[in-house]
C-alpha cells in the first residue's frame, strides 16, 4: 500500500482497509492480524486506522460484509442467463472457485469466524451468507428437477450441502498444500462426479 492511502475520503479508506485485511488474510493467519499489521501494511498510524474503525471488530465485520457481497454477487453474475439449472450450478460452483483463487485469504477468514464459540457480528454475517447460498442452490436444484435435468428423487437439501461442502473440501485440501492454484486444476473434475451423482438417469 503507498502513500496516498493517506489522503483519500473516509468510504475509500475504510474500503482500502478491508482489501488489505484480505491481502494479509492471504499471506498469515487471520487470528495473528493485528491493527498494527494493518496499519502498517496500508502505511498509516494505528490511530489514522481507528478513526475510521472504533474497534478490531468492527473492521472484521466490515471485511466480512465485503466478502458477502462479493461472493453473492459473483456467484448470481454466473448464473445469470443460463437456462439450463444445472449448467448454472456448474458456473456457481467454477465462479465460487476463482473467487477463493482470486482471494486466498477468504476461506481462511471464513473458518476462522465460523470456529468462534461466541457469536459475534462477523460470524452472524459469515451463517448469513451460507443460508443465502443454499437458498439460492435450492431453487435450482428444484427447477433441475422439475424440467427433468436432475433425478426427481434428487434430496435438495443434502445436494446443496454437498455442494457448497465439496468446494470446502477443495479449499482445504489446497491450503493444506500450500497451493491455492490447485483448486483450480482440481474443480472441473470434482464437479463432474458430483454432477453424475445429481443428473437425472434420462
Amino acid at each position: 500500500m503507498n502513500s496516498h492511502v493517506k489522503h483519500l475520503p473516509a468510504d475509500e479508506r475504510r474500503a482500502v482497509t478491508v482489501e488489505a485485511v484480505v491481502e494479509l488474510a492471504g499471506l498469515q493467519n487471520p487470528s495473528e492480524i493485528t491493527t498494527a499489521a494493518i496499519a502498517k501494511h496500508m502505511n498509516l498510524t494505528q490511530g489514522a486506522l481507528f478513526r475510521h474503525f472504533p474497534t478490531k471488530d468492527a473492521i472484521w465485520q466490515a471485511v466480512m460484509e465485503w466478502v458477502a457481497e462479493r461472493l453473492m454477487a459473483r456467484i448470481d453474475g454466473a448464473a445469470q442467463g443460463i437456462e439450463s439449472p444445472l449448467a448454472a450450478m456448474q458456473a456457481i460452483f467454477m465462479s465460487h472457485v476463482e473467487f477463493v483463487a482470486e482471494h486466498p485469504g477468504v476461506p481462511r477468514m471464513m473458518f476462522g469466524e465460523l470456529q468462534r464459540t461466541k457469536q459475534t457480528a462477523p460470524k452472524r454475517i459469515v451463517q448469513t451468507l451460507i443460508l443465502r447460498y443454499g437458498e439460492r442452490l435450492h431453487r435450482l436444484i428444484e427447477a433441475g428437477k422439475e424440467c427433468g435435468e436432475l433425478s426427481i428423487e434428487l434430496d435438495t437439501e443434502a445436494a446443496a450441502n454437498l455442494f457448497i461442502g465439496t468446494i470446502q473440501g477443495l479449499v482445504m485440501q489446497s491450503l493444506l498444500a500450500g497451493n491455492v492454484e490447485r483448486i483450480r486444476h482440481d474443480a472441473p473434475r470434482v464437479f463432474a462426479i458430483y454432477q453424475r451423482g445429481i443428473r437425472s438417469a434420462q
